[in-house]
């Protein structure tokens, strides 16, 4: 057997944080070393904790070794997020000021081989005092200052991973990098390496993210995974890969189609859009696009599926009563527990803490239509472009295997005219393309409806008349007698005496 079957093979231990031990494919190899890097706030000392508290959970003896941080403060961390720190060993050695001030009493030798040394030997003793099998220490800064050379410094972390090698303990060494330049000898001794980053935003909440840079013998997710710390601890949000997830039983060849109730606009899409499809729905500020989606999230309720609505734009008391006001009153669905509306603020939510929502209610909750209103508080939500591409490829190949019906909205800039342009070209992910516009005809401003695309099936090339009515949408007869309807400047081009007689539509 090779070397790397041999470590395949070894026991998983769990790290208590569920998304992190999904990242590692079964969480972490025991009886190694591990270094978890990052920044003051990142979320480490959050982290070190769960993992003990998983330890003790599963009866295991463990031990938080602290040079950082006084036992008070850990329980204060602790409590902030409702846990219990009874039956975790907590061994706190003096503070590095009161050692230092020291160094009078030492003669021969520099005071820092004196304390290193003692250190070092005093975490030793307490580690077979306890008999822990997972052991925390917080922080190798201290243990730096301790060594005051770094060539000294690593030679006691290689002490360290030395002794602990010879006992069957999990050791998870925390460094808040706060040297000049990132110690890569520390990585390259390390069994693996995890990193925690707390990236400031210019507008909203700060945004976290990990990375494992580093995991001997183990294959895991590569990439960036945002979290979050809520009380209760740590929240990882893997990286939606969606060539991971696929259905184990594929989806029957025929496509399901999921229709609105409106039989004119059946007529436009040809007999109606398909689960296991996105559909994008464009156009300008008050074009009708969000009462189009409300209207097939309303139907499809009414026929026993689940929806669940993700607002952007506007807050959910404000989304209800609008669909209220246009004879579209989802209360009684969401009584039933057929439609969930959730608010979404872009500035506090990250894209990976949104598409693991989406993902819960798919995977839990049985959710077969996803309505999303809009895309332009989606990409709020990203730092480029370019990323938001890539995230919204992989959740729509994600739910499209899924068998979810996936509704957008994406408003575009401008009213009318050659000034309308989109803030962000994403056509080509939709599967269906349905576009709103206004337009002027007779002294009135008009809306008019048309589908663009449709992978699944012909459609109507024709413009309808669209009207939003205290009854929903209502979609007219098609545009015959204009020309230049989506241009937002029709030319009429009927006869002179259906213009007299009013019969235009």
């Amino acid at each position: 057997m090779s070397r790397d079957q041999t470590i395949h093979r070894e026991r998983r231990i769990s790290t208590g944080v569920g998304g992190l031990d999904q990242v590692l494919q079964g969480g972490l190899p025991e009886n190694h070393l591990y270094l978890v890097e990052g920044d003051p706030g990142t979320g480490k000392t959050t982290l070190a904790l769960q993992f003990l508290l998983e330890g003790r959970r599963q009866g295991e003896n463990v031990l938080y070794v602290t040079l950082s941080e006084t036992e008070s403060e850990l329980r204060t961390v602790a409590k902030s997020h409702g846990w219990s720190l009874d039956g975790i060993g907590l061994f706190e050695l003096g503070t590095i000021e009161e050692r230092l001030n020291a160094e009078e009493q030492y003669t021969v030798f520099h005071p820092a081989e004196v304390e290193l040394s003692e250190t070092t030997k005093r975490i030793c003793e307490e580690v077979d005092k306890s008999q822990a099998t997972r052991v925390v220490f917080d922080s190798l800064s201290e243990m730096r200052l301790l060594a005051r050379e770094p060539l000294r410094y690593r030679r006691q972390v290689l002490a360290l991973k030395q002794f602990f090698a010879g006992r069957k303990c999990t050791v998870v060494l925390l460094d808040d990098r706060t040297s000049e330049q990132t110690d890569l000898q520390l990585q390259s001794i390390s069994h693996g390496v995890i990193l925690l980053e707390r990236l400031a935003a210019e507008y909203g909440g700060a945004r976290r993210r990990l990375t494992v840079a580093k995991m001997r013998g183990l294959q895991f997710m590569e990439g960036h995974h945002d979290f979050s710390i809520r009380f209760g601890g740590l929240i990882l949000y893997p990286r939606l890969i969606a060539s991971q997830n696929r259905m184990a039983t594929p989806r029957p060849g025929r496509r399901e189609e999921a229709h609105s109730g409106k039989p004119q606009l059946e007529l436009l899409l040809g007999g109606g859009i398909h689960y296991g499809t996105s559909t994008l729905i464009m156009g300008p500020a008050g074009a009708g696009k969000s009462t189009l989606i409300t209207q097939y999230a309303l139907t499809l309720a009414q026929q026993g599926n689940r929806v669940a609505c993700y607002v952007f734009e506007e807050t959910r008391d404000n989304f209800l009563e609008r669909a209220g006001g246009l004879g579209l009153d989802l209360s009684a669905q969401i009584e039933l527990g057929n439609i969930t509306v959730e608010q979404v603020g872009p500035a506090e939510m990250s894209p990976g803490e949104f598409t693991y929502k989406i993902r819960t209610a798919v995977e839990n909750e049985n959710t077969r239509v996803v309505v999303i209103d809009s895309l332009n508080g989606y990409l709020n939500a990203m730092p480029s472009e370019a990323f938001l591409l890539i995230q919204m490829h992989e959740l729509l190949v994600y739910l499209n295997e899924r068998g979810v019906l996936t509704l957008m909205v994406l408003a575009q800039h401008g009213l009318v005219g050659a000034a309308m342009h989109s803030p962000i070209d994403v056509t080509y992910l939709a599967d269906t393309v349905i576009l709103l516009r206004y337009f002027e005809a007779f002294g009135e401003v008009r809306q008019a409806i048309a589908v663009i695309k449709k992978r699944t099936g012909g459609h109507e090339r024709a413009i309808r008349e669209l009207h939003v009515t205290g009854n929903g949408i209502e979609v007219g007869q098609p545009l015959t007698d204009f020309e230049g309807v989506l241009t937002g400047i029709p030319v009429y081009k009927g006869k002179p005496e259906d213009l007299i007689s009013g019969r235009v539509p």
